[in-house]
């Protein structure tokens, strides 16, 4: 059922028959797109859905990492460390914890950069002619994201669904040195069931989490649930759509865009953040004409609501260990611009 953001905690959600959260299917597959069905009080929607990263992931399900993949040790005293799997049940028991009642969707995995290796009775066999069963492997980088659909909200016409998620990079370990404290990402926020692009708020991202223990890091997870104000969240981007920037403008938004990263290190460092690349700037700018849900309008006007849109989407294209702050950084660019409009903050150098 959906929600009012004016008044989400009066709301009382119909309660779920919970089905086992890792009933999923057992292939892996590069481009899934299964209908996504929502059932509300009086009527059944249908949505396509998309991929909520894309880059160079690929979709797996939760079995594919418990029974096909090793788990990597700190080298020097061969501790082994949380798993991807660890991580993703550690968050569905704090879904648990904070959301008792709600329907809670299986988790949507995307793995990048596979890491390969073999069994010690393989050492001396050609690649070509490894047996599975002699073949290891693991993925360095991983995202997931877990939807509550009993909880919604609608935005400009699009649906959004409480969604919790999060990012594990082993690159970002020395996997070479002792045991230490490991780094996860984690975030609470909705995702916008027309594009499946994420919707992120500052206090619903924590973007370093460093734990030892599956009990330290579900500590921190509830920590970050339990102060994400939800009702904020929503209302801030509720906001967005009451805003509009002219085509002149919106040029000229990607144009100085397009100039930031090339921007002297002094002027630079007075200009709020914006971490987006020249190639997504480029994606921008055509989903601004041909995107089917952000495009401008018949006037060539553009509402923010789209505009922060347009940025979510093209930050799909980043690699799974930087794709949550560039999320973040286009909810914050997007409020940004919309207070230069009014005349405020610190955002007017990319529409003067």
């Amino acid at each position: 059922m959906e929600t009012n953001h004016n008044n989400l905690s009066n709301i009382s959600f119909t309660p779920a028959v919970r089905s086992n959260f890792f009933e999923m299917p057992t292939s892996v597959s590069e481009n899934t797109t299964p209908i996504l069905i929502l059932s509300d009080k009086d009527e059944v929607q249908e949505y396509i859905r998309k991929p909520f990263i894309e880059a160079n992931t690929i979709e797996v399900d939760i079995s594919h990492l418990q029974n096909d993949c090793i788990i990597p040790v700190f080298s020097k005293d061969n501790e082994v460390t949380i798993s991807h799997v660890n991580f993703i049940e550690c968050v569905l028991n704090c879904i648990q914890k904070v959301y008792p009642f709600e329907k809670v969707e299986s988790p949507e995995i995307r793995v990048s950069h596979q890491i390969k290796g073999r069994t010690p009775d393989a050492i001396y066999k050609n690649a070509k002619d490894l047996l599975d069963s002699e073949k290891t492997i693991y993925y360095e980088r991983f995202a997931f994201i877990v939807r509550i659909p009993s909880i919604t909200e609608t935005i400009n016409g699009n649906k959004l669904s409480l969604t919790v998620g999060g990012v594990r990079a082993y690159n970002q370990e020395n996997l070479y040195s002792k045991k230490n404290l490991e780094k996860f990402k984690f975030f609470i926020g909705f995702q916008n069931l027309v594009c499946c692009n994420l919707c992120i708020s500052t206090d619903g991202m924590k973007s370093e989490m460093k734990s030892t223990s599956i009990v330290d890091l579900q500590e921190q997870i509830l920590s970050v649930m339990l102060n994400y104000n939800a009702e904020k969240h929503l209302s801030e981007m509720s906001t967005l759509q009451d805003y509009h920037l002219t085509e002149q403008q919106f040029a000229q938004l990607l144009g100085k865009a397009k100039l930031y990263n090339y921007l002297p290190k002094n002027i630079k460092a007075n200009l709020p953040q914006l971490s987006f690349t020249d190639s997504q700037f480029n994606t921008i700018a055509k989903d601004y004409y041909s995107d089917e849900s952000f495009c401008k309008q018949e006037d060539d006007n553009i509402n923010l609501w789209k505009v922060y849109n347009l940025f979510t989407q093209a930050s799909k294209s980043s690699y799974i260990d930087s794709f949550l702050e560039r999320d973040l950084n286009a909810f914050d660019f997007s409020q940004g611009i919309q207070k230069a409009l009014i005349g405020n903050g610190d955002y007017h150098w990319f529409i003067e």
